[in-house]
């Protein structure tokens, strides 16, 4: 007896702009995470994504709406121990933006901050959390304080805080014409 053939058709899957409730014209920008146990980890510190598809047991997508702050952190292991600590805030921009191509960001984004290794990661981590305690969402700071942070970093200067002084500035100057 010949084997039966069943047809199936797939239904297409749905947008990235259907999944998020906004026009198919809203530029979206797509974050790759994925988690391995003992091997990598790929997590936003902080952000709001308009949505977040799963993708199987350990890799799901981030969607970011333009102009929204987020930071991911990469850690990275083999079998004897830790490989690569990276920590990136990122601002999800349009095409009319310009862009840098960031691997795992598609189809880029406005990098704010970039550090590389234990320390300059931790010491970044330390300001998301004195940020955090002053009831500062990190994802709503100022993205010139990102740039100043990273270049701190880089010329290895000591690293500005963020006071709530300079957050009601950047709310104030925003809402200017």
């Amino acid at each position: 007896m010949p084997p039966v053939a069943i047809a199936t058709t797939a239904a297409p899957l749905p947008s990235f702009a259907a999944l998020t409730g906004r026009p198919a014209s809203t530029p979206l920008t797509r974050v790759s995470l994925a988690y391995v146990e003992h091997r990598i980890k790929l997590y936003l510190r902080f952000g709001e994504p308009a949505r977040t598809l799963r993708l199987d047991r350990w890799r799901s997508v981030a969607v970011f709406l333009p102009n929204a702050v987020f930071c991911r952190i990469r850690w990275q292991a083999n079998d004897y121990g830790t490989i690569r600590w990276q920590l990136m805030v990122m601002q999800a921009c349009t095409p009319l933006d310009d862009a840098q191509r960031i691997p795992g960001v598609q189809p880029g984004a406005r990098l704010l901050l970039h550090a590389e290794g234990d320390n300059t990661v931790r010491a970044v981590l330390e300001r998301i959390d004195a940020i955090e305690a002053l009831g500062i969402a990190p994802a709503a700071v100022s993205p010139a304080y990102w740039r100043t942070l990273g270049n701190r970093l880089a010329a290895r200067l000591p690293l500005p805080d963020y006071s709530a002084e300079r957050h009601a500035a950047w709310l104030t100057g925003r809402t200017l014409p």
